[in-house]
């Protein structure tokens, strides 16, 4: 006597749950990058990373073309460094870093999202986004007056008027790729 024969498909799909079990999950790294994700890291999760990154460096003094914590920072010193850690490789001077990634509406700006001021069109500061909340905006940078701070730039005299755009640079250098 025979043994019954399962249809093609049950062998078919036995298989692919089996393959689905034994695969490993993505380990997301990059060089630089402290922390090491299990799965895909969330858009969100990552963003709050070069936050972290960023607030580390917190009272670090201003230093003209400073590009590390020792020395201090200079505006855009300070956004290299920062992406840097998490392997991210953004142009030295902050009128390049405005070429990299893609433009957004500063209203939908978003923690990690770089913010750039200037007058009449030129780009003279770089900021990193800390916060979106509510209409205001909270950015991370280093002021030649009081180093490495954090501003609500909504609201700030200062600030607001030399606002030129906000750019996304994380999405087109991490999620684009898929992990």
């Amino acid at each position: 006597m025979s043994t019954p024969q399962l249809p093609r498909f049950i062998y078919l799909f036995l298989f692919i749950i089996g393959i689905a079990i034994i695969t490993p999950s993505c380990n997301a790294t990059r060089k630089g990058r402290q922390t090491t994700y299990k799965k895909s890291p969330t858009k969100n999760a990552y963003r709050q990373d070069i936050i972290k990154a960023a607030k580390k460096n917190l009272g670090i003094k201003y230093k003209y073309a400073g590009n590390t914590p020792k020395t201090g920072f200079d505006c855009s010193g300070f956004t290299k460094y920062v992406f840097a850690k998490k392997g991210i490789n953004l142009p030295r001077v902050s009128k390049e870093q405005a070429k990299v990634g893609r433009r957004i509406n500063l209203k939908y700006a978003n923690a990690g999202d770089l913010v750039f001021f200037g007058k009449r069109g030129k780009v003279s500061h770089v900021a990193i986004v800390s916060e979106n909340k509510k209409g205001n905006i909270y950015v991370i940078h280093s002021t030649s007056s009081k180093g490495v701070k954090i501003d609500n730039i909504s609201t700030s005299k200062y600030w607001k008027p030399r606002i030129l755009f906000a750019r996304n640079v994380l999405d087109s250098n991490i999620f684009a790729k898929k992990h």
